[in-house]
């Protein structure tokens, strides 16, 4: 069964890895045992400021015990992307897309063009369209997609459906 939990960044700064840590903890680990955690594997998905506490949840989630199938970052705009998971940015424009990736490419990414709003890309992503850069032996592919069908694409190749 997936199951899936949005974190409550009304509550809490979506940029703490500390409070995501602890949110995964509570609605994960039900009976405290490390027996959860370990046959538990998560896909991070994360926008703007909050991909900053997701990688570093992400990594915290990983020196418990536990897996990460795959991180996802919208617009992380800044934020260093390395891991010993698979890693995939999304961007609002190809500048974006370019200047992130000297902080860590990652795998996949997707870059909108015609280039949209910050917001936009995160609240409309079924509109956005662009972009995705897939990585093949000796170089790269692209495809002209949305932003939603490159987060299915993604979703599928970890499995989720």
């Amino acid at each position: 069964m997936q199951r899936v939990l949005v974190f409550p960044a009304q509550e809490y700064p979506a940029y703490s890895a500390i409070h995501i840590l602890d949110y995964l903890r509570r609605h994960i680990d039900s009976d405290d045992s490390q027996s959860d955690r370990v046959t538990t594997s998560l896909i991070f998905i994360s926008f703007s400021a909050g991909v900053v506490g997701a990688m570093g949840a992400a990594w915290g989630w990983q020196a418990c015990g536990g897996t990460v199938k795959a991180f996802v970052a919208l617009d992380g705009w800044g934020v260093p992307l390395y891991g010993n998971f698979p890693i995939h940015r999304l961007s609002h424009d190809y500048f974006t897309h370019w200047s992130s990736a000297l902080l860590g490419g990652g795998e996949d990414s997707f870059y909108a063009d015609p280039a949209v709003e910050h917001l936009e890309l995160w609240g409309k992503l079924h509109n956005c369209q662009g972009w995705w850069v897939h990585r093949v032996e000796g170089g790269v592919e692209r495809r002209y997609i949305t932003a939603a069908e490159f987060i299915v694409q993604l979703l599928e190749g970890c499995g989720v459906w």
